[in-house]
C-alpha cells in the first residue's frame, strides 16, 4: 500500500500577482462621499494628455525636417503612424480591458505611454522616432479604451452625463493648449521636450491612478484572443486612412487611391463575416444592433469630423490673408474653449427636464447653424472667433449627451469595448476632418463663385447635418438605456455589497 499523497511544493508565479491583479482603493478614499469625483479627475490626466499630444506635434515638423533633412512627407508618419497604431488597437485594448481588469489595463496604458514619451524625445533619427510613437499609440490605446468606461462605471447613474462632460472638456483643453505649449516648447527648449513633457505628467497619473481609481467590478469571460480579427480591423482601418490621406493631395496615382479604398472595402466586409462566426469575437456585433449605439457612433464621428476640420481650415485662411500664426491660434482657441464651457456647464444651465436625446438634437443644431454663418460671413478673425466658439459650444453639449446615450446602452461587463469604440470613431472623425478639409481646399475648383474654404465649409455642413440626423433617429427614452442592461449604480461613497464583500 502507498501511504496518503502529500501536497507538493506550490508552483512559484512567473509573474508576481501584485503586476496581474487590480488593487482596491485604500478604505478611507473608497468611503468619501466625492469618491468618483477622484476617479474622473484622474482619467482627466489621461483625455488631457491624448488630446495635448494630437495638437502638439504638428508644430514639431519644421524641427524635424532640419535636424534630420528629411521631407515634410516622411515627417508627416510621426502623425500619421501614431494615429493609425492608436485606431487599430482602441477595440482589442477594450475588449482585454473587460476581460482582465480595466483599471490594470488604464495604469498600464500609462507605463507604455511615459516610457514611450521618454524614448520619443531621445530617439537618434526620424526612423526611430517613428517606431516611437507607434508604442507610444500602443500605450494610449490602453488609456483611451477604458476612459470613457471607468467614468461611465465610476459615476453614478444620475451624474454620468456630468462626469463625461468633464471628462470630454479635460480633451478640448489639451486641445486648446497645444498649440501655445507646443510653440513655446519648440522655439525655446526644443522639439524633444515636446514628448518629454509627457513624463512628469505620466508619473503623477500613475500614483494617482493607483490610489484614486476603483476595481473593475464587472468582467467578461474571454477564453482566447481573436487573432484574425484584429489583423483585419487593421488593415481595414489602415487602409481606410491611409486612402484618404492619399486623397488629400500625396503624390500618389490614381489607382493606388482605389486599390486601397477596395482594400479597406474588403477587408471590413471579411472582418465582419469573421465577428458572426468566430468562437470569441474581438467585437460583439450585437451591441451595433443597439439603436443608441448604432446612431451614436455615427454622430460622434461626424462629429469630431466636425471639431477638427476647423483646426486645418482656419489657419490656412488667416495666414493666407496675411495674418499672423500668433493671431491665427488664438483665434482657433475660441472652438475648444466653448467647447469645454458648454461640456462643464451645461447641467446646470439647461433644464433638467431636457433628455439626452434633445440634448444632442439642441448642439448638432447649434453646430449646423454656426457653419452655415461662416459660409456668409467674411473669414476675418472679427467674424471667425464668435461663430468658432458657438460652434464649440454646440459641440460641448452634443458629446456628452452622445456619450452617455451610448455607455448607457451598453451592458456593465461591456463597458471597455463601448469605450474602444467610442474613441476609435473619434479618431476617425479626427482623420476624416483633417483629410476632407485638405482635399477640399486643394481640389476646390479654380473658378467659380465658391473657392476653397468655402467648399470646406460645406463639407463641414454635410457632416454637421450627419450629426443631426443621428440624434434624430437616436432613442427617445430618458436615458437612452434598453430597461434591463445594465445594473443599476450607486455612488461611489455608499456602502455597496456584492457578494458579501464591499466594493472598492
Amino acid at each position: 500500500m502507498t501511504g496518503p499523497r502529500t501536497a507538493g511544493p506550490p508552483r512559484r508565479r512567473l509573474v508576481p500577482k501584485a503586476l496581474t491583479h487590480e488593487r482596491p482603493r485604500p478604505e478611507r478614499i473608497r468611503d468619501l462621499p466625492g469618491a468618483w469625483w477622484l476617479a474622473v479627475a484622474t482619467v482627466c490626466f489621461g483625455a488631457f494628455m491624448g488630446q495635448l499630444d494630437a495638437s502638439i506635434v504638428t508644430l514639431t515638423y519644421g524641427s524635424l525636417r532640419t535636424e534630420f533633412g528629411a521631407e515634410l512627407a516622411a515627417v508627416e508618419w510621426v502623425s500619421l503612424a501614431y494615429l493609425i497604431t492608436l485606431v487599430a488597437l482602441l477595440v482589442p485594448a477594450g475588449r482585454l480591458a473587460d476581460a482582465h481588469g480595466r483599471k490594470l489595463f488604464y495604469l498600464y496604458g500609462f507605463v507604455v505611454f511615459t516610457v514611450a514619451s521618454a524614448a520619443c524625445g531621445l530617439a537618434p533619427s526620424l526612423g526611430a522616432l517613428i517606431g516611437c510613437r507607434i508604442l507610444q499609440a500602443a500605450g494610449a490605446a490602453m488609456m483611451q479604451a477604458n476612459s470613457v468606461a471607468l467614468v461611465a462605471t465610476s459615476a453614478p447613474r444620475g451624474r454620468m452625463r456630468t462626469a463625461l462632460g468633464v471628462q470630454a472638456a479635460a480633451q478640448a483643453l489639451g486641445l486648446a493648449l497645444g498649440p501655445t505649449v507646443g510653440g513655446a516648447l519648440v522655439s525655446t527648449l526644443g522639439w524633444r521636450w515636446v514628448f518629454g513633457v509627457n513624463v512628469p505628467v505620466g508619473l503623477v497619473a500613475l500614483v494617482a491612478g493607483h490610489y484614486l481609481l476603483p476595481r473593475t467590478r464587472s468582467r467578461q469571460h474571454v477564453t482566447g484572443f481573436d487573432w484574425p480579427g484584429l489583423a483585419l480591423l487593421a488593415v481595414a482601418t489602415t487602409s481606410g486612412l491611409l486612402g484618404v490621406s492619399a486623397a488629400s493631395g500625396l503624390p500618389v496615382p490614381v489607382w493606388g487611391i482605389g486599390g486601397l479604398f477596395v482594400l479597406c472595402a474588403v477587408s471590413a466586409w471579411a472582418f465582419v463575416e469573421r465577428q458572426r462566426r468566430a468562437a470569441t469575437p474581438l467585437l460583439d456585433l450585437k451591441l451595433l444592433r443597439l439603436r443608441a449605439v448604432a446612431s451614436g457612433l455615427l454622430g460622434a464621428l461626424s462629429g469630431y469630423l466636425v471639431l477638427f476640420g476647423p483646426l486645418v481650415l482656419v489657419p490656412v485662411v488667416l495666414t493666407g490673408n496675411g495674418h499672423s500664426d500668433l493671431t491665427a491660434g488664438a483665434v482657433l482657441t475660441a472652438l475648444p474653449a466653448g467647447f469645454a464651457a458648454a461640456a462643464t456647464t451645461a447641467d446646470r444651465l439647461l433644464p433638467p427636464t431636457l433628455t439626452d436625446r434633445t440634448r444632442c438634437l439642441l448642439g448638432a443644431a447649434v453646430c449646423t447653424v454656426a457653419l452655415a454663418a461662416l459660409l456668409v460671413v467674411p473669414l476675418t478673425p472679427a467674424g471667425l472667433a464668435p461663430l468658432l466658439a458657438l460652434l464649440g459650444m454646440g459641440l460641448g453639449t452634443f458629446t456628452p449627451a452622445n456619450n452617455t446615450l451610448i455607455m448607457g446602452a451598453i451592458p456593465a461587463a461591456s463597458s471597455g469595448t463601448g469605450g474602444g469604440l467610442v474613441n476609435m470613431t473619434r479618431g476617425l472623425g479626427t482623420a476624416l476632418g483633417v483629410a476632407l478639409v485638405t482635399l477640399a481646399l486643394h481640389a476646390a475648383p479654380t473658378h467659380g463663385t465658391l473657392d476653397g474654404p468655402r467648399w470646406a465649409l460645406i463639407v463641414l455642413i454635410a457632416a454637421s447635418a450627419l450629426t443631426l440626423a443621428a440624434a434624430w433617429l437616436g432613442p427617445g427614452s430618458k436615458d437612452g438605456t434598453r430597461h434591463g442592461r445594465r445594473p443599476s449604480r450607486r455612488p461611489c461613497g455608499e456602502a455597496r455589497r456584492h457578494a458579501g464583500r464591499p466594493a472598492r
